[in-house]
């Protein structure tokens, strides 16, 4: 069911070369810009009309608006199982928490006397948030995406979700409610590239966009790479991802399940064991065979998922062979089940989340640690982190100083700008002084 890499015995190789030995999925997101561009001219010409006509031919029904009613926000709500709502309060609890200590507050440094410079922190004006709505549905992505879009202080925030048939063109019933408990009133039956087109270029009914954040499927990744410079993006989401680096003291029932677990997301989702213990290796290979025929979705995505090029058991000859493999590896998640795992964590440098020992796998992280799940994946944790507050701050310096302070450094600024061949750059220094700059022979 799943394939076996063995890096034993020899010295592992550096840097790309080692990336090249381990598993990944095939997500070709250059192949689908042309079909992506088509799609998104289409939403900037048409609007709303490219839109209504999208969700038909890919969603199978016609809708009479995009925007979702509030009244099926306030329905939604109502309607909702209890016991679900308990848990996405919770959830929510949690990430508000979190997030909220990321906040970055105004700052000064005093360079020089008279001389200083402030960095102030501004979120951006309006994001599009986009919750997929394929194989599964996915409420926890809404609060993922909006709870760190408002401790940021997002003012306009609008969310976006495919429309679903059964639901009479509406996004799943679960989405909406999610957005009406975290207060978001701006919906969209919108999906794929077409849902990033409208807010990247805007529409009749949705105002577009500074920024679009949210996990999403090839198409949607297509679309932020061709919107990339006109808005700002989290990233290009690819196929979910795990890790696990585990030793001989792992336990193998914990290990295949949490295997599984990523594996059912999708048929190209990426299942990884790097363990120093054939034993181990043995146990979950063969553990993975009854665990799998106790769930679902097994032909349609885990079976698939698990026996693809993108899945694989790694054998290597110890644990700091392990972490090299990891780091090269740079998965959206990573489970550390070894020996004193929180010291071997400790020593991992790309991930885009890493959970901690056997009580703390990557199903509470999508869920309930508190900590984001929309992850960078496709071996980007090794430039990118995850989606936080940061996300939506932009950094402004503001510099301040006085004319003495100036005369101080005026020589500097000068002799730099003409070694740069930029005279004009010294010119608006020594205008300011009579064109005679302190300090100067």
């Amino acid at each position: 069911m799943i394939s076996r890499t063995d890096l034993r015995g020899d010295a592992l190789p550096e840097g790309p070369a080692l990336r090249d030995l381990l598993p990944r999925a095939d997500f070709d997101v250059a192949a689908a810009l042309e079909k992506v561009r088509l799609l998104c001219e289409d939403v900037h010409h048409r609007g709303d009309a490219a839109l209504i006509d999208a969700a038909e031919r890919f969603d199978g029904v016609r809708l009479d608006q995009v925007r979702v009613p509030a009244a099926a926000l306030t329905r939604a709500l109502q309607e909702l199982d209890p016991a679900v709502r308990a848990a996405l309060e919770e959830s929510i609890r949690r990430a508000r928490t979190v997030h909220r200590e990321q906040r970055r507050s105004t700052h000064t440094t005093q360079v020089v006397p008279g001389g200083s410079v402030t960095e102030k922190w501004v979120p951006v004006d309006r994001v599009g948030l986009y919750a997929p709505g394929g194989r599964s549905v996915y409420p926890s992505s809404v609060i993922m995406n909006v709870v760190p879009a408002q401790e940021a202080g997002v003012e306009s925030i609008a969310l976006a979700s495919p429309a679903q048939s059964d639901f009479g063109g509406l996004p799943h019933p679960t989405i909406l409610a999610a957005c009406a408990l975290l207060g978001v009133d701006e919906v969209y039956a919108a999906g794929g590239a077409t849902a990033v087109a409208m807010f990247a270029y805007g529409t009749e009914s949705c105002p577009p966009a500074n920024m679009v954040t949210g996990p999403g499927n090839i198409w949607v990744a297509a679309a932020k790479r061709y919107f990339t410079g006109k808005i700002g993006i989290d990233a290009e989401a690819g196929p979910t991802e795990i890790a696990v680096l585990a030793d001989d003291t792992a336990d193998p029932v914990h290990v295949a399940s949490d295997l599984i677990s990523q594996a059912e997301h999708d048929p190209l989702a990426a299942a990884v064991l790097v363990t120093d213990s054939v034993r181990l290796a043995d146990a979950v290979e063969k553990e993975l065979e009854p665990q799998v025929a106790a769930t679902r979705h097994i032909d349609d995505r885990i079976v698939p998922a698990l026996s693809g090029r993108q899945s694989a058991i790694v054998l290597v000859d110890g644990i700091d062979e392990g972490l090299r493999v990891v780091d090269a590896y740079g998965a959206e998640h990573l489970e550390i089940q070894t020996a004193d795992a929180a010291a071997v964590a400790d020593r991992v440098r790309n991930a885009g989340a890493i959970f901690v020992g056997p009580w703390a796998p990557v199903s509470l992280g999508d869920y309930a640690a508190g900590s984001n799940h929309v992850l960078p994946t496709g071996g980007c944790a090794c430039h990118s982190s995850g989606l936080s507050v940061q996300s939506f701050l932009r950094g402004i310096h503001i510099v301040d100083y006085t004319q003495d302070a100036l005369a101080e450094v005026a020589h500097h600024v000068v002799t730099l700008a003409e070694a740069e061949d930029l005279p004009a750059h010294g010119a608006a220094i020594k205008a300011r002084f009579g064109w005679k700059v302190p300090g100067s022979k």
